[in-house]
């Protein structure tokens, strides 16, 4: 029986070579900071910034956990006297200014609220963002309270009374270099003060944004990672306020 043979060579396309193109890839681009279609990926953006929030966040909870080893074991250390040759206790018991510290406190916890009902107003905002898009589409006029706002004017606020607190405790008598309580106590609030400060900047930074007109999903990223930010420097300040009211 004769059999047949075929000798037609059949040949893929390739790329480079004029036989036609690749397919094209799925996913559009840089998958870093681009989605489906080459659009902005916000959503894998804001799962970085909270990465990034929660592996620093642990790196102040030591520095503050140092401090803390330093204010205890300088609590129970004696400190050599020239003139009686002898070793004393220099550790005074510190005026705490109570009062006021209780108003800051309660000005810090509201803003914490405040800051945690922006997070949601934004939120809410980027979710209906690509609907208001839709030609035909009407969402309303809807009315939005300046909740980053009032956040930034308590978180001042608070910032204003630690001066006080300071001024007060100070005027008392008791300075940075008066004893090593007093020293600890600046030292502390101080520290607690500039974290916050952070707070403001990046609240102010989000506002800015919002007057040149950036889209509300960027927008959203910066106030997201800064309210959970806001709610541990909130937590860090009950933690410090009950440290310096045991040791005082």
């Amino acid at each position: 029986m004769a059999s047949f043979e075929s000798s037609i060579d059949l040949k893929m396309p390739q790329a480079g070579h004029g036989g036609g193109s690749a397919p094209p890839l799925v996913g559009g681009g840089d998958n870093d900071n681009h989605g489906d279609g080459g659009l902005p990926d916000y959503n894998g953006r804001l799962r970085r910034a909270r990465l990034g929030i929660a592996v620093a966040l642990p790196t102040f909870i030591m520095v503050f956990i140092a401090m803390t080893s330093a204010l205890v074991v300088r609590r129970g250390l004696p400190t050599f006297d020239d003139r009686t040759a002898t070793y004393v206790r220099d550790w005074l018991q510190v005026t705490l200014p109570l009062p006021l510290l209780l108003i800051n406190t309660l000005i810090l916890l509201l803003s914490t609220v405040t800051m945690e009902l922006a997070r949601r107003q934004i939120t809410r905002q980027a979710a209906l963002a690509p609907v208001r898009t839709i030609p035909g589409v009407s969402l309303g006029e809807e009315r939005h309270f300046p909740w980053m706002g009032a956040t930034v004017v308590l978180g001042l606020g608070f910032l204003v009374g630690q001066w006080l607190a300071w001024n007060e405790l100070s005027d008392s008598g008791f300075r940075i270099s008066t004893s090593p309580s007093s020293s600890f106590f600046y030292l502390l609030t101080g520290m607690h003060a500039l974290h916050l400060v952070g707070g403001v900047v990046a609240l102010l930074y989000a506002g800015a944004t919002s007057l040149l007109q950036r889209p509300v999903e960027a927008r959203r990223i910066v106030v997201d990672v800064t309210a959970w930010y806001w709610h541990f420097v909130a937590l860090l300040w009950l933690y410090i306020f009950a440290l310096l009211w045991f040791v005082r």
